[in-house]
Formats: structure tokens, C-alpha cells, sequence
């Protein structure tokens, strides 16, 4: 088995809620391991990132960027990659924001640009929009045409609540294609 883990940063629970659904997604693969980890708790203990073959990152999409807490856990890894020591492992994005653009694509972005620093080989997001294909835009998987890595918009409210059907199954289809991608491309211990 694989060993992945989504790391991500929630403050109203919407980017964990889309976690959850990620790791549902890479369990149903039934070649990882999955563990969700908190950024907070990542910047203060980075090296807990090295057995894991492949990375989830998430955060929610805070003025066009990564949150606070998540950039102090990009920030945190700092000896890591003067060692190198995350090189050769996969990696993928997902972002929520309350708004279908929001400038998540410069969340993604930023993400990207970490991991290429790290020497992470990035998994993005390979599914056509569905409404495309006439299922309704809100059943639609990768509704908001996101190919770097995932998009979700939230809704107000709780997290439960806040999310269309397309959303989530492009979240459970993410978490599928990277766990999928990690099993062809991850080289056994």
C-alpha cells in the first residue's frame, strides 16, 4: 500500500469537508493509506511528511492565495528542501472559495510553484466538465474547468450544506485519479 496524505488548512470546515471527500475518493482506488493532517500541525512537525509517497495539498483561497496557517506550513518545510527530502514524491492542489473564480487559480498556482521547489512531481486535474456533455452544471464534475488542480465553490452555511453534487464527485474523482496515478508511477519501498 501507498502512503498519501491530504494535507490541508480549514477555518469554517468547507476545505476539510472537500478533504474528506478527496481521501474518499483515494481510498476507493484500494491501493493507499490515506491520512488527512492539518497544516497547523505540520509546521510544527514537517518532518512527519517524509514517509508519505504522494501529497494532497488544500487550502481555502484567501485574497488569491494559500490561507496564513498554510503558507506558516509551506514556510515550515524550509529544511526539507535544502535536503531535498521530499524530491521524487507526487503531489496535487485543491482549493474552496465562496465565489466560482475567486482567483483560485493563484492558489493552485503558489502550490504548484512549492512543490516544483521541492522537486514534487505534479498530478493535476484530467476530467472534461461534464456540462459539456448536458449533465446539469451543478451535478457537473470539474464544473468550474479547473485542469491544474481542484477547484470547489462553497456556499454559505455549514460545510455539509455548502457544496453542489459536482463538486463532491469531482473531489471523490480526484482523490481517485491521484491515488490511480500514485499506484502506476510510485516506486515500491
Amino acid at each position: 500500500m501507498h502512503q498519501l496524505a491530504i494535507v490541508y488548512h480549514s477555518a469554517q470546515g468547507h476545505t476539510e469537508h472537500i478533504a474528506r471527500h478527496i481521501a474518499e475518493g483515494a481510498r476507493s482506488a484500494g491501493t493507499s493509506e490515506v491520512e488527512l493532517l492539518t497544516a497547523d500541525t505540520l509546521a510544527r512537525e514537517p518532518d512527519r511528511l517524509l514517509p508519505y509517497d504522494g501529497l494532497i495539498l488544500g487550502s481555502p483561497t484567501y485574497l488569491g492565495g494559500v490561507s496564513a496557517p498554510f503558507k506558516g506550513f509551506m514556510d515550515a518545510t524550509g529544511r526539507l528542501w535544502r535536503t531535498q527530502a521530499l524530491k521524487g514524491k507526487l503531489a496535487a492542489g485543491f482549493t474552496v472559495s465562496s465565489l466560482p473564480a475567486g482567483d483560485k487559480q493563484s492558489t493552485l498556482m503558489s502550490m504548484w510553484v512549492f512543490s516544483m521547489q521541492h522537486g514534487m512531481v505534479w498530478v493535476g486535474n484530467p476530467f472534461l466538465p461534464e456540462q459539456h456533455k448536458g449533465v446539469p452544471y451543478d451535478e457537473a464534475a470539474n464544473r468550474l474547468g479547473s485542469w491544474s488542480g481542484l477547484m470547489a465553490q462553497a456556499g454559505h452555511g455549514s460545510a455539509a450544506d455548502a457544496f453542489v453534487a459536482g463538486d463532491l464527485k469531482t473531489a471523490d474523482m480526484f482523490g481517485r485519479h491521484f491515488a490511480d496515478t500514485l499506484a502506476r508511477f510510485a516506486v515500491p519501498a
